[in-house]
This record gives structure tokens, sequence and C-alpha cells, in this order.
């Protein structure tokens, strides 16, 4: 599982920083999250490709964070995409798309699939699953987490041989949880595999409020992705906009026991970010402001 920053600035682009857009790449697989205006630009300054786009999660309706939609969308025509591409978001979402879809002489070449989300809702792919959380901001909005599903436990060889099993493929199907038959034995995979492990963790706030509920939701995320528009001391004026600083992100990744805190939607203000990281590792070390097109290879615990 790999992070790649797209955008990592708030409110409008900056020389530095493009507006929201975090993607998540599974495989052949690309989840985004978030498409501030610009994204399909920043993809192709990026290693992936947005063709690889197949799901998008939008937090919230402030232009920073769903005008590169249509535009998006547009490129992935021009570029001869068929592949369906499925849409979640907030209430409102489809008859958002509905305009965003109708926009000048234009129509998307693949079909598009939207779907709304509140507060607790979980979308379920074979794989991991990701739910909703309601933010504080000042609109409606929701972030995300994205959690893997447990894995198979660790194959134990020397059991597997004591059962007579040769190594090879019998070895391989079973340690992709199938039971196997061996010269009139049934072996099943909980005979030689170890508890099984959980799956990787990731959060997204979006535009918030520092949140409980989010903190509860992000418990033992291997990554929290967290709103730090400013550093602490002008952390009051940002509450007052739904925003955070990133002392109070700090202090969520803290509560929530994350592995690791990326600080993001920096206010334009900020061509240095040494301020927003003191004050955030003061509260929790492992904290960094990343670049636009930084990226970060998730790890599985064990």
């Amino acid at each position: 599982m790999q992070i790649v920053f797209l955008g990592t600035g708030g409110s409008w682009p900056s020389p530095k920083r493009n507006v929201a857009a975090i993607a998540v790449k599974r495989g052949r697989e690309i989840i985004l999250f978030d498409c501030g205006e610009g994204t399909q630009r920043q993809f192709m300054m990026s290693s992936l490709s947005f063709m690889q786009v197949q799901k998008i999660f939008i937090t919230h309706f402030h232009g920073d964070h769903f005008l590169g939609l249509p535009g998006l969308v547009q490129s992935m025509t021009l570029n001869d995409r068929k592949e369906p591409l499925r849409i979640w978001g907030p209430r409102g979402i489809r008859d958002l798309m509905e305009v965003l879809l109708r926009i000048g002489y234009f129509s998307p070449g693949f079909d598009v699939y939207v779907e709304e989300m509140e507060d607790g809702s979980e979308v379920d792919f074979p794989e991991y699953t990701v739910t909703s959380v309601k933010m504080t901001h000042n609109v409606p909005s929701i972030g995300f987490v994205l959690q893997e599903k447990d894995r198979p436990g660790k194959f134990n060889r020397e059991r597997a041989i004591e059962l007579g099993l040769p190594e090879g493929p019998l070895f391989g199907r079973l340690q992709r949880g199938e039971t196997v038959e061996h010269d009139g034995m049934t072996v099943a995979p909980e005979m030689v595999l170890g508890e099984r492990r959980a799956g990787r963790k990731i959060a997204y706030s979006g535009d918030t409020l520092p949140s409980s509920s989010f903190a509860d939701a992000a418990t033992g995320s291997d990554v929290l992705i967290h709103d730090a528009t400013t550093d602490a001391s002008l952390e009051e004026k940002q509450n007052e906009f739904g925003h955070s600083s990133s002392r109070q992100a700090a202090q969520i990744a803290r509560d929530c026991g994350a592995r690791m805190l990326f600080l993001t939607h920096i206010s334009p203000r900020y061509d240095d970010v040494s301020t927003l990281e003191k004050d955030a590792r003061d509260v929790f070390e492992n904290a960094h402001v990343p670049n636009d097109f930084d990226e970060h290879l998730v790890r599985y615990k064990d």
C-alpha cells in the first residue's frame, strides 16, 4: 500500500502546493481521496496514472476538494477510458456530479456511478472497507477510514513438513487459505497457519476541527492524514473556520494511537513549515508535513 500526496495545500493552490488530493495505490488499483482543481495534472507529474483510479471519495463540497472532478473525468475520456468510475461523498454528491458532468459540450465516455455516504456508512470491498465519519467543519463533511481485512497467519513450514506435505505448490495453496489433499490426508489452512494478522489502516480527516469521534474511528491507524491548516499561534482563528492546527492534529494522532501522522491542508501563507512540524512534534513525535508528490509506503506491523 503506497500513499502519494498529490495535493497538500489548503483553500487555493500556491506555487509549492496544489489543493487536496491523496492517492492510495494497492496493486494496480488507485483509490483517490478528494480531488481539488488540477488533480489530473498532478497525476501527470507523479509516479501514478490517473487511468488506474477506480474509486474516488470526496469529503465535502468546498472547491479545493472537488473541483478537479470534471477535469479528471474529461482527461480519462480523452485517453479512451472505458472502465467504470465510482465516486462516493456526502449527501448531495449525486446532484453535484450530475451538474459537473454536464458542463460544456462534453459527456463521459464511460459509466460514472455515484453514491452518498453518511456518518458510519461502510463500503465493503473484497480486500478492505472504507468507512465514513462525520467531521466538524463549517459545511457538511465526512472523513474516511480505509481498513484492510485481516490477513492469514504466518505459514509454519516445519509443521507442514511434519504432516508429510512436500514443499511446492501445496504450500502456496495453504497460504492462500485453501484446504489441500495429499496422500489420503486432508490438511486445512488452520493446521499450518498462525493467528490471522491485522491489515493496514489509513485515516483521512479532510477539513475539520479536532473530533473525538474521528479519533475513535482512527484508533490504531498505521497512517493518520489530518487537517493542519496553521501552526498553534493561529489555532483560535482557524477553529472559527472549522480547521485544525498542527498541534491539534497531533493530539488526535496521540489519542488514537496512530503510528505516523501526516499534516495536510497547509495554508498558502507557509513557505516554511518548520513551525507546524515543531508544534506537532511537541505532542506527537512521528509527525511530518509532506510535499506534493511525496510518497509513503505503508508497511505491515508484522
